[in-house]
């Protein structure tokens, strides 16, 4: 193993061994390359006073090179910050300015002990880099059977992890006695990946607060029991919520720094909370018990993010980063932020009030509790959901996502409030096509 991720690994272990046993080989193996070339680069940014010869990117008159052509697109950023490489880790700028926001909008977490946020490619890229850390082949991945297929991809298919999956709903609410079940069975000694996304896709449902804390509560008695819990909390969606009864803050704050064998690990992105789904900006935050304010844990698995990013991606788009920092920086942010949830908020009322006034649907269709994020999920009573989406593409024009045979979901996100009401009447036309008189 190289001395750099031996060095890491002693900085978990005098902290918390339990959080050493929790990564996967790759996880133990992986490094930062701090004595290489970025080292010796960013050695010579400091020292080297007459020449630079270290990097590799090109510098015209003491500041990028760049094209015309290239940067015409580009107004009110400098060439060097849109230009040039950024930290694997992200800039520091970014960094802090997404760790204050979080504050801002989960004000639980006040004198609560994380990590620095870790900047990866997207929320995509913060699953990848938390599946690296932390999963084997074989490993158990526990998750909700209404979810986002991209699980699958990351963690069985690239990962080789074991799947497991609890019924997400029970009534009007979560199923929280089947998510109970599913965590007392994991053996003593052993190790469990939690995966945790509200609001959730493809349903739309946040757990209200007395759900959140009963999910905290038993997550953290299986760690006291001796499970090793990894909390995986995607909050890709986080703060679109509609509905009084939907809980407001992260349940990452219910889970950080709760018990030394309960690591909660924040997945959220600017993607959608910025709505900047191209740029590509997500961000990976770790808390665990027993590791206090700028631990060197924190530090050493910010350093193995920063190298599985580094020897992937390198870094992510330094102009992304720009841009996410300068809105972040802005004073009005948080007023333009609110007017677009509200707006968000009008079309997902919308489709209640039309699911409401119309009774006959429910002889097709009903759908599944729904509060916040971009989408709500139809459970179809009648027809096959992929014979239905193709009956609504191809004699309608709409298009629509099956889930699984009796799933079907709608991103009301992309409609405006005028075209809801017609989405669904002609959703109700199309399953009458379907089912025999």
């Amino acid at each position: 193993m190289n001395p750099l991720a031996l060095e890491q690994n002693e900085k978990i272990i005098s902290v918390n061994p339990v959080v050493y046993e929790m990564l996967s080989e790759l996880g133990k193996r992986i490094y930062f390359p701090s004595k290489g070339i970025l080292s010796q680069s960013a050695e010579a940014k400091k020292l080297a006073k007459k020449f630079n010869a270290s990097i590799g990117t090109a510098l015209e008159s003491g500041k990028a090179m760049y094209l015309n052509s290239v940067m015409d697109s580009i107004s009110g950023v400098s060439p060097n910050d849109a230009l040039l490489y950024a930290p694997s880790q992200g800039t520091l700028e970014l960094r802090e300015l997404w760790r204050k926001k979080n504050l801002h909008d989960n004000p639980d977490l006040d004198g609560v002990a994380c990590s620095l946020p870790v900047v990866t490619n997207g929320l995509s890229g913060a699953l990848s880099v938390a599946a690296d850390l932390f999963v084997n082949p074989g490993d158990t991945v526990l998750l909700p059977d209404m979810n986002w297929d991209n699980y699958l991809l990351n963690f069985e298919d690239r990962c080789g992890a074991n799947l497991q999956y609890f019924n997400f709903f029970a009534g009007d609410g979560l199923d929280l006695d089947a998510f109970r079940d599913a965590l007392a069975v994991q053996p003593v000694g052993g190790k469990v990946l939690v995966i945790l996304n509200f609001p959730n896709n493809p349903t739309g449902y946040t757990a209200t607060e007395t759900e959140g804390t009963a999910m905290a509560q038993a997550l953290l008695e299986t760690a006291e029991r001796g499970v090793n819990v990894i909390a995986l909390v995607d909050d890709a969606y986080y703060g679109l919520f509609f509905t009084p009864e939907a809980m407001k803050q992260s349940i990452f704050c219910k889970l950080a720094g709760k018990h030394p064998r309960l690591m909660a690990v924040k997945a959220d992105a600017a993607t959608k909370e910025v709505y900047v789904w191209g740029l590509r900006i997500g961000f990976l935050t770790f808390s665990v018990g027993g590791a206090g304010e700028n631990s060197p844990l924190y530090a050493a698995l910010e350093t193995k993010a920063s190298g599985l990013i580094r020897s992937t991606i390198s870094n992510a788009c330094a102009l992304s980063q720009k841009i996410i920092s300068n809105a972040l920086s802005n004073p009005e942010f948080y007023a333009q932020r609110a007017e677009k949830v509200d707006l968000m908020g009008r079309r997902a009322g919308k489709v209640r009030e039309v699911l409401d006034s119309h009774a006959e649907y429910a002889q097709h269709f009903v759908a599944y509790p729904f509060n916040s994020g971009y989408f709500m999920c139809l459970k179809l009573k009648t027809v096959n959901s992929e014979a239905l989406r193709k009956q609504l593409l191809t004699q309608y024009g709409v298009g629509t996502i099956s889930i699984t045979a009796t799933n079907l979901r709608i991103a009301f996100s992309c409609l405006e409030e005028g075209e809801i009401e017609e989405l669904f009447a002609l959703i109700y036309k199309a399953c009458c096509d379907l089912t025999p008189a």
